[in-house]
């Protein structure tokens, strides 16, 4: 099981629980970006704490593949003809050079 779905698990469990709390918070700060108290996570049993850990690695994952479906997206679109070049890109050195190979 994913980590964040296990964490979601435990704090559905049990809101109120000093580690619910603790991965509430980690888990809004990873999304605002915020400020996080990392002697928070000393305070979780070592099973919560390497849980807490798995979440921070799968949400950096997590933004890695949601970049890289954008830019999925994106290139299908411009395979299908879907969206219009960019004239700087067109006129800029690094793409009449790539014309010359």
């Amino acid at each position: 099981m994913r980590a964040v779905k296990k964490a979601r698990k435990l704090i559905e469990a049990n809101p109120a629980h000093n580690r619910s709390q603790i991965l509430s918070r980690l888990v809004l700060a990873l999304e605002s970006e915020s400020p996080f108290q990392l002697a928070e996570l000393y305070r979780l049993n070592y099973e919560d704490f390497e849980l807490a850990l798995a979440v921070i690695a799968e949400w950096r994952l997590d933004r890695y593949y949601t970049s890289k479906a954008v830019l999925l997206d994106l290139s299908m679109q411009v395979g299908q003809g879907l969206t219009k070049p960019d004239a700087t890109v067109a006129s800029s050195p690094a793409s009449s050079s790539s014309t010359k190979d």
